[in-house]
């Protein structure tokens, strides 16, 4: 008969795997035209042409229907297939709605272990898909439709069976730690982070360094002192005064106005003793004398 389990089928949660689904539902389902037309006699290999030409997700909908989701899904649990044929359901990345058919049976059926185990690396997958309920057509992603089967008590309006909390296999080392693959990508970004500001501080390095050694080259001469200690510059032979450095050194022969005359210079530099001052701005010793 067309509504029974296949023979040799194994109880899940300790009853017919048909039984999974409530009493109501899978009566309208054994009752839709769907069922009776394209459910018959299907296997675990014909049944993959049918989940790929579904259209949407969901439960039921206009005047309490079945959807064809919910009908693929009651002839998984009758004719049960291997734990491998799933996987390989699975792994058909194409068929989105074959999937999301394999994500749905797994929840039912399999231990909670398995169950964490397989469903949450889907949860990268971002893939829209469309769910028909009471309210007609929406929009949801597989992501957010495998979190509602790992979290919700139900979904597609049946009500699943009891999973146990994660973090209580954790404590009970049934199951290791999440990896969380938010917490990969903020390590990830950090590490880059800190890489490029490594690049960024050698580089800024490199552009100063000949800079720097550029403004010291070009800096070294002004500042060095001059080779007669003072930077006083010399008078020309025809000048008859010397300025005064802005060094604030002072020699013995300087008149009032400031001013040194070549000759008291080359005196001093002699060794005479002798010292004279003009009274006036701009005549030296020797033109007095000559007077």
């Amino acid at each position: 008969m067309a509504n029974t389990t296949v023979r040799g089928a194994i109880a899940i949660h300790g009853q017919n795997p048909q039984y999974l689904v409530e009493s109501v539902i899978r009566n309208r389902i054994y009752d839709s035209t769907f069922w009776k037309e394209h459910c018959f006699a299907l296997t675990a290999e014909t049944i993959i042409d049918k989940a790929t030409e579904l259209k949407a997700i969901g439960g039921v909908y206009g005047n309490q229907k079945p959807t064809e989701f919910l009908c693929l899904l009651l002839k998984l649990l009758q004719i049960q297939p291997e734990k491998e044929i799933l996987l390989e359901y699975l792994q058909a990345d194409e068929f989105k709605y074959l999937r999301a058919l394999a994500v749905f049976y797994i929840r039912m059926t399999f231990r909670p272990v398995d169950v964490y185990e397989i469903l949450e690396p889907l949860l990268k997958d971002y893939r829209k898909i469309r769910y028909l309920g009471m309210g007609g057509y929406s929009l949801i992603y597989m992501d957010e439709f495998v979190d509602q089967l790992l979290t919700d008590e139900r979904v597609c309006d049946l009500i699943l069976p009891r999973l146990t909390k994660r973090d209580v296999l954790e404590e009970l080392g049934e199951i290791g730690p999440r990896k969380s693959r938010l917490l990969d990508a903020m390590e990830g970004k950090s590490e880059h982070g800190s890489e490029r500001s490594r690049s960024r501080s050698t580089d800024r390095s490199r552009s100063r360094g000949p800079r720097g050694a550029g403004n010291a080259k070009s800096r070294s001469p002004s500042r060095s002192p001059s080779p007669s200690g003072s930077r006083r510059s010399p008078s020309p032979a025809g000048s008859r005064y010397i300025s005064r450095s802005r060094s604030g050194s002072r020699s013995p022969y300087r008149s009032r106005s400031g001013s040194i005359s070549p000759d008291r210079a080359n005196g001093s530099a002699g060794g005479s003793p002798r010292r004279f001052r003009s009274r006036s701005r701009s005549i030296s010793p020797d033109r007095m004398d000559m007077t």
